[in-house]
């Protein structure tokens, strides 16, 4: 399998939004999202702020002309999208990062990322 961009891989997820309403983009949503989620977001709350955070780096690689939507928008997209085809989506994408690095596992630690510890007791993640 080739190893492709996301977004690519997101393809068949259709728009739910009436076309009028759309300031921002599908991409971008789903995008933002689905890195705030690896980031340890767990509300649209999180991911609006996480998506503000990073706007500079994200304009790089996504249109955002409008900016990061709000969490009301994340929110409002996804409990119109199908489950099922995001998921499709997501596991294809990552299938195809398996090919990158045969037979290796690529931990990714939430908690330390996010700098959670306890400096007074010294406790690590």
């Amino acid at each position: 399998m080739t190893t492709l961009p996301l977004v690519d891989f997101l393809d068949d997820l259709k728009d739910p939004r009436v076309e009028r309403a759309r300031l921002h983009s599908r991409h971008g949503i789903l995008v933002t999202t689905i890195l705030a989620v690896i980031y340890g977001a767990d509300s649209w709350t999180i991911v609006e702020l996480f998506g503000r955070s990073q706007h500079v780096w994200l304009a790089t690689c996504l249109a955002l002309p409008h900016g990061i939507p709000s969490h009301d928008t994340y929110g409002r997209v996804f409990a119109l999208l199908p489950p099922e085809a995001l998921e499709r989506g997501f596991s294809r994408w990552v299938q195809s990062l398996s090919s990158l690095l045969p037979g290796e596992v690529v931990a990714i630690d939430v908690k330390t990322a996010c700098r959670s510890h306890d400096r007074g007791w010294a406790a690590e993640a």
